[in-house]
């Protein structure tokens, strides 16, 4: 059995970064041989020297949705939204915070340009026109262990240069460090570039609650693998490139596509024991401890080399979480 307390670690909440590089490009990477067991440390705007001809970089492009709703009662007390999902033209699932926020209760939004009331437990319905325009209203979805309120800057650090498809919760933040200058030249270099989509929901965040993980359920998030890019795996492989993988929602991807699915929802989870069919090096930051995601980078770089990488990191002070350093595993 594999269990909840295997996957914790020590981490001074001083480490957790609340606000990113002005240059994204200036992150530290940490640089793990999985074959040699032998940590190294870089510079994040230098990873394509770590790459090779014909290899390919496989990026998710989802867009984060400003899904963060700051409204007020009628009665003037405060209520903060996160609209999760839209479920038809005018009603969306949601959480709500204060809980007990009543069924029925008007919300207003953007000093009342725009109200809103919860329809079902979990769920709020606008009227048109101002469901279609809702996101207008919102502020960027900031995980938990960010300290503060979002600020201007944060709409465009929490989004990765290359966001294309919107539909995220949050961000797939191993590629927040890329720029638009080291994307153009990793062709030039010979290194492919393709682009998946997965929607990074709650389910990706969502804490595991069971010491046995195996119980643990993962929720579905919507994919898709285009035809460009299963023509540029196919082309990898044949070339004898290397697929690496830029974070964990892409690594999903991938091996989801691997098991014979190019698009629709996926709820894969990964952990040590995992037999990995596609993805041949991952790109990623750090990660909370007793994560899924923290367990599928145990799974993929061996649980006493990660735990071991992540206490090298704690040691020599590297960022941790969404606006963090980045881990090249190779």
């Amino acid at each position: 059995m594999l269990t909840l307390s295997e996957f914790d670690y020590p981490l001074p909440k001083e480490l957790i970064a609340q606000y990113p590089l002005e240059k994204r490009e200036d992150a530290r990477l940490m640089v793990v041989d999985r074959k040699t067991g032998k940590i190294t440390h870089a510079v994040f705007n230098d990873v394509g020297s770590f790459f090779k001809q014909k290899d390919l970089l496989v990026l998710n492009d989802t867009k984060v949705l400003h899904c963060r709703l700051m409204g007020k009662k009628t009665t003037g007390g405060r209520v903060e939204i996160l609209l999760t999902r839209r479920l038809n033209g005018s009603t969306f699932s949601c959480l709500v915070q204060p809980s007990r926020t009543k069924i029925g209760e008007k919300i207003l939004f953007a000093e009342g340009k725009i109200s809103g009331a919860l329809s079902a437990r979990g769920q709020i319905s606008f009227k048109q026109p101002d469901a279609d325009v809702i996101y207008n209203y919102g502020v960027v979805p900031l995980p938990p262990y960010i300290k503060r309120e979002p600020v201007d800057s944060d709409k465009v650090y929490y989004q990765t240069v290359y966001a294309k498809n919107e539909g995220a919760l949050a961000s797939p933040t191993a590629g927040l460090h890329f720029t638009e200058k080291m994307l153009a030249d990793l062709p030039l270099q010979g290194i492919q570039l393709a682009y998946v989509t997965l929607h990074v929901g709650l389910g990706t965040f969502r804490p595991v609650r069971c010491e046995n993980i195996l119980e643990h359920k993962m929720e579905p998030e919507y994919f898709q693998v285009p035809d460009e890019a299963i023509a540029k795996l196919k082309q990898a492989k044949e070339d004898h490139g290397k697929i690496i993988a830029v974070g964990t929602t892409a690594l999903r991807t991938l091996e989801t596509y691997a098991d014979g699915r190019k698009e629709g929802n996926t709820d894969l989870f990964i952990y040590p024991g995992y037999k990995f069919k596609l993805v041949d090096c991952l790109l990623t930051n750090f990660h909370l401890p007793m994560t899924t995601l923290f367990m599928l980078v145990c799974a993929f770089g061996g649980e006493k080399l990660m735990k071991q990488a992540y206490q090298e990191a704690v040691e020599k002070q590297y960022r941790f979480y969404s606006y963090g350093d980045a881990m090249l595993i190779i």
